[in-house]
């Protein structure tokens, strides 16, 4: 699919560019042909107006009065046709002395039909104005040059399109392939959730399924049959637990979470998500050492903000070490609040400091069994930043540390705000 897609984007984009180019350079085509043309008529008025202007009494009207028009590079004839049917020619020096007088009478006989009041005799390479529609006067130029300069620009624009089509290609390669890329991420990212979904939800399937045909057999004693109810209702509750997260995830990305943000006593919010633990980690063998600096207040969501604390004060709770000591900190660092949960435990690597944050990511594979789908983290990253805070770990010689970072609220205009 992906591929497909990148196929598409090039292709749009070059038909796009293939457009642009054609129109661009048709421009050029059309404007130069017309300013050449509207330049040749001009030059033409101007020959006809220095060759035939009105004399003096008693002049034909049809003899020149001024000096032949000159200007480089353009050269011209006048036919003029009286009544009586006799042709005079006159115009720039070689332009006209070859041609017969059946020659002109045919040229006079082809534009003499068209209602235009200039045009071109293709199968002359000659440019015509008329002087009047009654009057058969009329002025030629010849338009070779120019079809030959039309032609040169065209086999130019042609080879410029070229090259530019080429360029635009391999741009559009390389372009398509860093614009894609979110997406193949995101689409590779997507098949992972979904597979690792499914084989979180396949195990406690599984055991429900197997437990559930157990307990249709006969030969199991009460007792036995009460373990296969209790293994179905403990596998029950870790797919809830699943689904619930992987809900919860879901409505995070959709942004169907609606976050209404107040002042939040953060020192309160701590010191109230710490005892319900305490319990916890004393029956683990954990000590708990809690250091919260007192009048902290943040802006956020209080319940959002609740749950980050008890996913990681959770982390710490199933990856510490027997009988060793949790620390919690919490401090004013310039004008934010920093919040750690610092356990011993395994050293964790660096490939695992960067990808801890991804969706059912475990360095130990085996804590599913204890409700630990590497789902927590990415829930806490999530709000935190919805929250423009900050959240990583860091972890050196068996201590592991999670620390968010959160703006805080000087006290001055909390107590405004108030």
């Amino acid at each position: 699919m992906i591929t497909r897609l990148r196929i598409k984007f090039v292709f749009i984009n070059m038909l796009i560019v293939l457009v642009l180019l054609s129109v661009i350079f048709s421009m050029v085509l059309y404007f130069t042909r017309s300013n050449m043309e509207q330049e040749s008529i001009q030059r033409m008025r101007a020959a006809l107006s220095s060759h035939f202007q009105p004399g003096p009494p008693g002049t034909p009207p049809d003899a020149p009065q001024n000096a032949p028009f000159k200007e480089p590079g353009f050269s011209y004839f006048i036919v003029h046709k009286t009544a009586q049917g006799k042709i005079n020619t006159t115009g720039s020096p070689g332009s006209y002395e070859e041609f017969s007088s059946e020659f002109l009478s045919e040229l006079i006989d082809a534009i003499s039909p068209l209602p235009k009041e200039s045009g071109v005799l293709p199968q002359y390479q000659l440019r015509f104005y008329r002087a009047s529609p009654v009057e058969q006067l009329f002025v030629f130029t010849d338009i070779s040059a120019e079809e030959a300069l039309l032609q040169s620009l065209s086999r130019s624009c042609f080879f410029i399109g070229a090259i530019s089509f080429a360029a635009f290609f391999l741009v559009s390669l390389f372009w398509a392939y860093w614009a894609v890329l979110p997406v193949e991420n995101a689409w590779k990212q997507q098949r992972q959730f979904i597979a690792d979904a499914s084989h979180e939800l396949k195990t406690p399937l599984t055991v429900i399924m197997t437990n559930a045909e157990m307990l249709l057999e006969n030969h199991y004693d009460t007792h036995t049959k009460k373990q296969f109810s209790s293994n179905i209702l403990v596998m029950t509750q870790q797919m809830r637990s699943l689904v619930e997260r992987l809900l919860e995830l879901a409505r995070l990305d959709n942004g169907t979470v609606q976050s209404s943000f107040t002042t939040v006593p953060l020192s309160q919010l701590i010191s109230d998500a710490v005892l319900p633990f305490e319990p916890l980690y004393f029956e683990k063998g954990l000590e708990l050492q809690c250091k919260i600096e007192r009048s902290l207040f943040v802006k956020g969501n209080i319940s959002q903000l609740r749950q980050v604390a008890d996913i990681l004060l959770d982390n710490a709770l199933k990856y510490s070490l027997p009988h060793s000591t949790v620390f919690i900190l919490l401090k004013r660092q310039g004008s934010h609040c920093i919040f750690s949960v610092e356990s011993q435990g395994e050293t964790i690597s660096r490939s695992d400091l960067k990808n801890i944050f991804k969706r059912f990511y475990r360095i130990d594979k085996a804590r599913s069994t204890n409700h630990s789908y590497g789902l927590g983290l990415p829930i806490a990253e999530h709000i935190i930043k919805e929250h423009r805070g900050k959240i990583w770990a860091e972890s050196s010689h068996g201590h592991n540390r999670f620390l968010i970072q959160l703006s805080s609220i000087p006290a001055a205009i909390r107590q405004t705000a108030e």
